[in-house]
């Protein structure tokens, strides 16, 4: 058992599970607290409801997101002492920032506001949900600040056999963070709004909690529109910027294997690694990958078998991820113009109020995807062109990743039963009634 691969696999398997809570956090948190504040300066009850109701799931999904993450942060000095040892003077400033700056601010916050009602003012109370919501955000942004080191390392020198902080603020400015963070935030608002939108549809359709569920789906579908177009354009940004430093990742998004100038996308390939080519492609459309990559239809885009075997990520996965982001992120933008231009018939909308029901789960997969292409793109690198995965596992037996991967699957397969079911249970009861 190669502890390589193992530990790769353990890493993947227990963030992209802490993933399914995260993106909800951060764009829940920003929802209820637009929702908490309209109620106190309007006095409304129906969105002290909505608030409540909300927050119930919000809290519920925080608390299995703090479960579920902290055990990453061991797994760097358990699976990967070696990465720590190389890059952890960088690399560790960043996760202490977000503990002890974010993580700790949200957490402090989120106990206030769950025992602070009825003790402080409607507004005060409100003003603590902003806090915990940009507290939550800002814990994101040093965790892709770190990310984006990993991505396009800068601001160290190498000293004493091992990479040494150089230069503090060029990683804080790191082109490659801040992308991530601009497209990964309007991506969470996105998951938070069509989590709303999609429990606000069940309720409709059964005609139940009407006003409160009009209110919360419109201002989600608001969210949700805007989310979804700067998406786009976010996008768009990153692809340039990957283009520009990551030809490899790139070529291996759009299986592109001939290096050539006016080069084209293809709409759909089966690679075919071995043979170096695909198998099959339909829909070639020539020059639109120069365009995308370097918005000039004449741009030369390198392909994979001009970048030696050992430099190239694994082709399959990252352009089958990459595919199913795009074009997920297409239907989002749809659904979401269809929807404002439905949005003051909603009631007399029945299909659309279940294809938003039933999507619920697609904005997850579309987050999933983009680390897929993210993560699985970058290899076989672990810190881009400065440190190769296979040099960063720690000095252990596959047979002991093993035993933990095995515990990682069934602990975490509970917690996401668990959690499932008490989101499943409060959705069904509904939101509560408040006292006038």
């Amino acid at each position: 058992m190669d502890p390589v691969f193992l530990s790769r696999l353990q890493f993947a398997a227990a963030t992209m599970f802490h993933f399914l809570f995260v993106p909800l956090t951060l764009g829940l948190s920003i929802l209820i607290a637009y929702m908490e504040t309209k109620y106190a300066w309007s006095g409304d009850k129906n969105y002290l409801r909505m608030t409540k109701f909300w927050g119930k799931l919000f809290l519920i999904n925080f608390a299995l997101g703090v479960v579920t993450g902290i055990t990453l942060e061991f797994q760097f000095g358990t699976n990967w002492s070696r990465y720590s040892e190389y890059v952890g003077d960088v690399f560790g400033s960043l996760l202490a920032i977000e503990a002890s700056a974010a993580f700790f601010l949200e957490s402090t916050f989120i106990g206030i506001w769950i025992f602070g009602w009825n003790k402080i003012s409607a507004k005060a109370h409100a003003g603590v949900m902003w806090v915990v919501a940009i507290a939550g955000n800002f814990s994101a942004v040093w965790i892709l600040i770190a990310n984006g080191f990993m991505q396009h390392p800068v601001g160290y020198d190498i000293r004493n056999g091992r990479a040494e902080l150089t230069d503090f603020m060029a990683v804080v400015t790191n082109k490659h963070g801040l992308l991530e963070i601009i497209h990964v935030v309007p991506a969470s608002l996105l998951l938070g709004a069509f989590f709303v939108m999609g429990i606000s549809a069940y309720h409709l359709l059964k005609k139940q909690h009407t006003e409160i569920f009009l209110k919360s789906f419109r201002i989600a579908l608001v969210v949700g529109l805007v989310s979804s177009l700067t998406l786009g354009f976010t996008g768009d940004m990153h692809g340039v910027n990957v283009s520009k430093h990551q030809p490899a990742k790139l070529a291996a998004m759009e299986s592109h294997w001939e290096t050539r100038t006016q080069a084209p996308i293809v709409m759909f390939a089966i690679p075919d690694e071995t043979q170096e080519k695909n198998k099959i492609e339909i829909g070639s459309i020539p020059g639109v990958l120069s365009f995308l990559g370097f918005h000039d239809f004449n741009a030369e885009v390198v392909g994979l078998r001009d970048i030696p075997k050992e430099d190239r990520p694994p082709v399959l996965p990252t352009f089958v991820g990459f595919r199913t982001m795009v074009g997920l992120g297409t239907l989002f933008i749809l659904l979401m113009i269809y929807g404002w231009i439905r949005r003051n018939k909603l009631l007399e909308s029945p299909n659309f109020l279940k294809i938003m029901l039933w999507s619920i789960p697609l904005p997850y997969i579309a987050m999933e995807m983009g680390w897929v292409v993210s993560e699985v793109g970058r290899q076989p690198w672990i810190v881009y062109n400065l440190m190769r995965t296979s040099d960063a596992v720690s000095p252990i037996a596959g047979t002991q990743v093993m035993v933990s991967l095995t515990a990682f699957i069934l602990v975490y397969g509970l917690l996401g039963a668990v959690g499932f079911y008490l989101i499943a249970k409060s959705v069904k009861e509904g939101p509560e009634a408040v006292t006038a």
